[in-house]
C-alpha cells in the first residue's frame, strides 16, 4: 500500500482537484436569440447602407463631374448628427429603445425608397440632398438608440463578447457593401437595384428587431425627471467629466483618428505614389476593414482583456507606428500590410471602447452616453478628411501621413499622462468597488447639474 494510500484511510483527504479552466466560448452570444436577431439584422443594414454610399457618389459624379457636389455629401449627412445626436441619446434614456429602432429603421427604409423614385426620374440634386439630410436625421436618432439596446439583448457577463461581435458587423459590412454595390451598378448600368436592396435592408432589420423579446425594459430615467431641459441634454457630457477611463479612451480614438488620416489620402497614393491604378486602390481601401474582421476573430476566441488599459494605449500607439510607416512607403504590398495592421489594431481600440461604455455607463444614460460618443467619432471622421486634405495640400501627402502617425503617438503620451488611470485599468467589467465609486460619479453629475 502506498504511503499516498494510508494517509487516506488515516482520516485525512486528498487534495481537492484544481478547479478546471473553462474555455471561452467565442460564439456563445451569438447563441442567445435576441443578440442574434439585432447582430443579422445590423449586418444586412450596414450592407445597404455602404452599398448606398457607393451608390450615391457614383451617381452624384456620373451627373454632375463636380467634387464640390460629392463634397457636400458628407456635409449634409454629418449636419445632423452635430445638431441632433444629444436629443437622440436623451430620447432613448427616455422611451422605449426598440421603438425608436423600429420607427428609425423604418423611416430610413422609405427614405431609400425616395431615393430610388429621385434615381428613376432623374430628380434634381437638391431633392437627393434632402433625401441625404433627412437620413441623417434618422441616423442621429437611430444610433445612440440601437447602441444603448445592445445591452438589453445580453447578459451582463457577454458584454464585451457581445461588443467585439457586433462591432464586426460594420467591419464585414465595409467589406461586403461597397464589392457588391459596384458589381450591382456595372451588372444593371446604374444605381436604381442598389437603393431597392437597401430598402428591403431596412425593412429586413425592422423585421429581426420586432421579433426581439426582453423581460425587463429599464428605459426610464429616476421618476423626479420628467421634462428635458437643455441640462439633461448635456448630461452624457457631464458623466463623461466624472469618468476618466472611459473619456480617455473616446479621446484617444477621437484624436487617432484626426491625426491617422491615411485612409482619406489612398486616391492620391493609388495613383501618384503607388502606382497601382484603380484595383490597387480597391485593395487598399478594403485592407483596414480586413484587419478588423481578423481582429474580432482573434479576440473573440482569446479570453477576456486582463490588461484593458495597456492594451488600449499600445494599440493606438501601434496605430500610429503603422501610419508612419505607411506613409514612408512606396511599395503596394508594405502599404496594404501597414492597412491590414491598421484596421485591426484600431478595432481593439473600437472594442475596449464599446464594451467601457456598456459596462460602465449606467443603464439609464447609455444613450446620451452613446450619443455624446457618436458626436465626437463622426465630427472627427469628416474633420479628420479636411485636416488631411487640407494639409495635403500644402505639405503633400507623404508629410501629411507622416505627421499624422506621430501626432497619433504624441497623443498616447499626453492621455497616459493626464489619466493615469488608464493604465490601470484591468478588466473591462466593473469591479465592485469601481461601480459604488461610479454611484458617487452619478451623485456628483446630478448635484453638478
Amino acid at each position: 500500500m502506498s504511503d499516498t494510500t494510508s494517509i487516506w484511510e488515516n482520516g485525512d483527504h486528498p487534495p481537492p482537484d484544481p478547479a478546471p479552466q473553462v474555455k471561452p466560448d467565442p460564439y456563445g452570444v451569438l447563441r442567445i436569440r435576441n443578440f442574434r436577431l439585432l447582430f443579422l439584422g445590423s449586418l444586412v443594414a450596414s450592407i445597404g447602407q455602404r452599398m448606398l454610399s457607393i451608390a450615391i457618389g457614383w451617381e452624384l459624379y456620373a451627373r454632375t463631374h463636380s467634387a464640390l457636389v460629392l463634397g457636400g455629401v458628407g456635409l449634409v449627412m454629418v449636419l445632423p448628427v452635430i445638431f441632433l445626436s444629444l436629443p437622440g441619446g436623451q430620447i432613448a434614456d427616455t422611451h422605449n429603445r426598440q421603438r425608436i429602432i423600429l420607427i428609425t429603421e423604418g423611416a430610413l427604409a422609405l427614405i431609400s425608397l425616395g431615393l430610388a423614385v429621385l434615381s428613376y426620374n432623374q430628380a434634381p440634386i437638391w431633392m437627393i440632398y434632402g433625401c441625404l439630410l433627412l437620413m441623417g436625421c434618422a441616423s442621429a436618432f437611430n444610433s445612440p438608440a440601437s447602441s444603448a439596446f445592445l445591452s438589453e439583448t445580453i447578459p451582463e457577463d457577454s458584454f464585451e463578447r457581445a461588443a467585439t461581435w457586433f462591432n464586426s458587423s460594420w467591419q464585414l459590412a465595409s467589406v461586403i457593401g461597397p464589392a457588391l454595390g459596384g458589381f450591382s451598378i456595372a451588372l444593371f448600368q446604374g444605381t436604381l437595384p442598389v437603393y431597392i436592396f437597401n430598402t428591403l435592408a431596412g425593412i429586413f432589420m425592422v423585421l429581426m428587431v420586432a421579433q426581439i423579446r426582453i423581460q425587463q425594459t429599464t428605459f426610464q430615467e429616476p421618476a423626479e425627471k420628467k421634462q428635458t431641459t437643455l441640462k439633461d441634454l448635456g448630461e452624457g457630457l457631464q458623466f463623461l467629466r466624472h469618468s476618466p477611463i472611459i473619456l480617455a479612451a473616446i479621446t484617444l480614438d477621437l484624436f487617432a483618428v484626426l491625426f491617422g488620416g491615411a485612409t482619406t489620402l489612398l486616391p492620391i497614393y493609388a495613383q501618384d505614389i503607388l502606382k497601382t491604378g484603380p484595383t490597387g486602390l480597391g485593395w487598399l481601401d478594403t485592407a483596414p476593414s480586413i484587419g478588423a474582421i481578423c481582429m474580432t476573430l482573434l479576440i473573440a476566441h482569446r479570453p477576456p482583456f486582463r490588461h484593458a488599459g495597456r492594451t488600449l494605449l499600445l494599440a493606438v500607439a501601434g496605430f500610429g507606428v503603422a501610419t508612419i510607416v505607411f506613409g514612408f512607403s512606396t511599395s503596394f504590398w508594405l502599404s496594404l500590410l501597414m492597412l491590414f495592421v491598421l484596421g485591426a489594431l484600431d478595432n481593439i481600440s473600437v472594442i475596449i471602447r464599446s464594451t467601457l461604455m456598456l459596462t460602465r455607463t449606467p443603464n439609464h444614460m447609455r444613450g446620451r452616453v452613446s450619443a455624446v460618443n457618436s458626436l465626437f467619432i463622426a465630427s472627427s471622421n469628416q474633420l479628420g478628411g479636411f485636416e488631411s486634405g487640407a494639409v495635403a495640400q500644402w505639405l503633400g501627402p507623404m508629410l501629411t501621413v507622416i505627421t499624422g502617425g506621430i501626432g497619433t503617438i504624441v497623443v498616447v503620451l499626453a492621455v497616459t499622462g493626464i489619466w493615469p488611470q488608464i493604465r490601470q485599468l484591468t478588466t473591462l467589467n466593473t469591479p465592485d468597488s469601481e461601480q459604488r465609486a461610479e454611484a458617487k460619479i452619478e451623485e456628483v453629475v446630478d448635484a453638478t447639474i
